[in-house]
This record gives C-alpha cells, sequence and structure tokens, in this order.
C-alpha cells in the first residue's frame, strides 16, 4: 500500500471479504489492521488519511464495488493530487 502511494497514486482502496467469510480464514481481518496502520501512518506524514480505505464485499456484489469505485475517485479528486511525487517518499528516513 505505501507503495503505491510512493509511485504517485492520489488514493488507494483494499476491497476484502466480508467479515467472517474470508477464504483465508483472517486474511480480511490483518487487511483491517494494515489498512487502520496505514491511515495512521499517512497522517502522521501529513497526509490526508482519507486517501486510503478498506470495504468488505462478497464477490456477489458486482454493482457495490462499482459503487465504491466510483465514491472513492470523487473523494480523492476532491481531496487533489498526492502531496507525495512519484520518487520522492514521505515514509523513509
Amino acid at each position: 500500500m505505501l507503495k503505491a502511494f510512493e509511485s504517485g497514486a492520489d488514493g488507494i482502496y483494499i476491497a476484502g471479504c466480508l467479515e467472517g467469510e474470508c477464504h483465508f480464514l483472517k486474511g480480511n481481518l490483518r487487511a483491517r489492521k494494515r489498512m487502520l496502520y496505514l491511515r495512521k501512518l499517512l497522517a502522521e506524514v501529513g497526509i490526508e488519511p482519507e486517501r486510503a480505505d478498506m470495504y468488505n464485499l462478497s464477490s456477489a456484489q458486482g454493482q457495490r464495488f462499482a459503487a465504491i469505485a466510483t465514491e472513492m475517485t470523487e473523494k480523492v479528486r476532491a481531496l487533489g493530487p498526492s502531496p507525495i511525487k512519484k520518487g520522492q517518499s514521505a515514509f523513509k528516513a
């Protein structure tokens, strides 16, 4: 996820299984923890944590997936371009 921002992404979202229904048992729970940590890191380096989010969906929710993509696109457009320029990392000491 950090690599996406370092490569110039203005925002990202993760789509995970519905809670309690993950094929990898706890994969979606681990992903949620990582997303929360990422949002904390973003805030610490002065980047809006709203640029990253996670949604839980089933594979039968194609329309919801498309709606989320539109929602995230609008949210990130409203925030403007990422303050991280490609090749310059805010995450390195």
